[in-house]
């Protein structure tokens, strides 16, 4: 770990903007920390100066605003998963957030730092894009607000500008009759990485018909994707099994994964279309209130 290295605390999201930009690339940002004191540790990157946002009010506060949360990018995941009301209404969030690392590291690691940390495998982001969240961004030219999915490019890379920060996450409330939810596949059931992950949203009307669907992978890709095929195969459907079928075939064809030791390509492939249907009808039980 570099000696001479800079730390710093601002007090609100501008003034850590302004430190990062400053700093030419050589500034991390120290939320959680479970991403950025391994990487250190490892050599693998070795940052001038460390902007600890901690101290900033809406970096670390849940919020409810007009319309849905609003959860500050350095909240840990385990005040998340303990907040009721939110909880309640973002259940696939809580799936996801439930699944990063070990309570020990839950309680530490930031659903933001998931997000900008940019693995294709990170559990929280299908999950968050599939419930329509939306990342805001302060940079020295002043505040953006994308989709989460527009975030990561590729592993390890995200879309921030020099001297950008995620500040929060807004999450709009869901319809009537909307479930969410996640899954994933690894070979151990806690402290892994996912083979494939899953997160759909799914909404029905009074006759129990689906009006409106997103679903989302995780770690078949560069990144985590939108498949709206799948989401096509449950719209104006009962989610029969029928419709599971093609929403199965549809999460397969969109799927891209590689070869690696969690498995290879044909079995990451078809394991897509099972987890995205075990995934649905998860949802599909939380919508009808059967939670």
């Amino acid at each position: 770990m570099t000696a001479d290295v800079r730390f710093e605390t601002p007090a609100s999201a501008k003034e850590a903007a302004l430190l990062l930009a400053a700093a030419d690339g050589h500034g991390r940002v120290l939320a959680g920390g479970t991403d950025l004191l391994v990487q250190m540790r490892s050599g693998r990157i070795a940052p001038k100066l460390i902007v600890d946002v901690k101290g900033i009010d809406e970096m670390v506060s849940i919020r409810q605003e007009s319309g849905g949360w609003r959860v500050g990018a350095s909240v840990a995941c385990m005040e998340l998963v303990r907040h009721r009301e939110f909880a309640a209404l973002f259940p696939a969030v809580v799936d996801g957030a439930n699944w990063i690392g070990s309570i020990q590291v839950r309680s530490r690691a930031s659903m933001g730092g998931n997000l900008c940390n940019a693995s294709p495998a990170a559990d929280s982001v299908p999950a968050m894009m599939a419930v329509g969240a939306v990342a805001s961004i302060e940079g020295p030219n002043g505040r953006r607000e994308i989709p989460v999915e527009q975030v990561p490019t590729g592993p390890g890379k995200n879309s921030l500008e020099p001297g950008e920060i995620l500040v929060s996450i807004f999450f709009p409330n869901p319809p009537e009759h909307t479930g969410s939810a996640y899954i994933r596949f690894t070979p151990r059931t806690e402290m892994d990485i996912a083979v494939v992950g899953a997160g759909i949203s799914l909404t029905l009307d009074q006759q129990g018909v689906c009006t409106a669907a997103k679903v989302c992978l995780g770690a078949v890709a560069e990144k985590a994707i939108v498949v709206p095929e799948a989401a096509q195969a449950l719209i104006g459907t009962m989610v029969d099994d029928a419709a599971l079928a093609n929403l199965g075939l549809a999460a397969s064809a969109a799927a891209r994964p590689i070869d690696d030791k969690r498995g290879t390509k044909v079995f990451r492939t078809k394991l897509s279309g099972v987890i995205a249907r075990r995934t649905a009808q998860k949802a599909l039980a939380r919508a009808r209130g059967n939670i």
